[in-house]
């Protein structure tokens, strides 16, 4: 049976790792190993007899941080990958599943603005706002890393675009971002949920092909924002991450 990884917790400027209720320090002879470089994790996980996961926490919100290892199996490691990298077929087959990824990105967002139109359902007098609406929606929320709702693969795309209007609405064109909201459980969602009716409150406007209300915070968010595209997938290869250079 697999013995389950253990996992140590790390602050900015601490030097030294939380585990089991105490700090401990780093075994002799390990390194730490930053993440952003899958296949150096995955194979320093696969070969090395032991090793820690290393997490931190900003917030309320928990990330991985990276690893600690043998510094002698990391070396080995990184030396073999780096190898493997320089030879031109790993160059080509890089380059290959980049442009898969982007050819799925750029489909995704397509599916995703038509998928926020039909959400929006503006009236055709409102046609051209609401396109203006789904394009500045989608760019906010699509990029691949933004860590937005767009993002999730556990709803359907369209529960994801609803979801999306709401919460671009709920910082855009509400006090959401500067209300002190009391720190009891349940009440930032139930202000959610409060603003969210709203925001639904003020779309039926444009649904019907009304005048736009006086003062309507809606049409003066959307004058004020300009229509950009979203930006490519892409990633440059790079060189492995240098520990030393990380925060820890």
């Amino acid at each position: 049976m697999t013995e389950p990884e253990k996992i140590v917790w790390a602050r900015k400027g601490a030097g030294k790792y939380w585990l089991d209720g105490h700090f401990v320090d780093m075994p002799s002879g390990w390194q730490f190993v930053p993440s952003g470089d899958p296949a150096l994790t995955r194979r320093v996980k696969t070969l090395s007899p032991d090793y820690w996961v290393v997490k931190r926490k900003v917030g309320s919100k928990e990330f991985n941080a990276g690893l600690c290892a043998p510094a002698e199996i990391v070396s080995q490691i990184t030396a073999q990958l780096n190898k493997e990298r320089q030879d031109p077929a790993y160059q080509k087959k890089l380059a290959a599943g980049r442009r898969r990824r982007e050819r799925i990105q750029r489909e995704y967002v397509g599916d995703f603005e038509d998928a926020v139109l039909a959400f929006l359902a503006f009236h055709e007098r409102w046609h051209e706002l609401a396109v203006k609406f789904a394009k500045i929606v989608t760019a906010f929320t699509t990029p691949v890393g933004s860590g937005t709702v767009a993002r999730t693969g556990r709803i359907p795309i369209e529960e994801r675009a609803r979801a999306a209007v709401i919460a671009w609405m709920r910082h855009n064109t509400t006090d959401y971002d500067h209300r002190y909201i009391a720190p009891v459980a349940g009440r930032r969602r139930e202000v959610r949920r409060e603003l969210a009716k709203a925001s639904l409150e003020v779309l039926k406007s444009y649904r019907r092909g009304l005048d736009a209300p006086a003062g309507c915070p809606l049409w003066t968010a959307l004058q004020a924002q300009e229509v950009k595209e979203p930006p490519k997938p892409a990633k440059p290869v790079v060189p492995l991450p240098d520990a030393g250079e990380f925060w820890l």
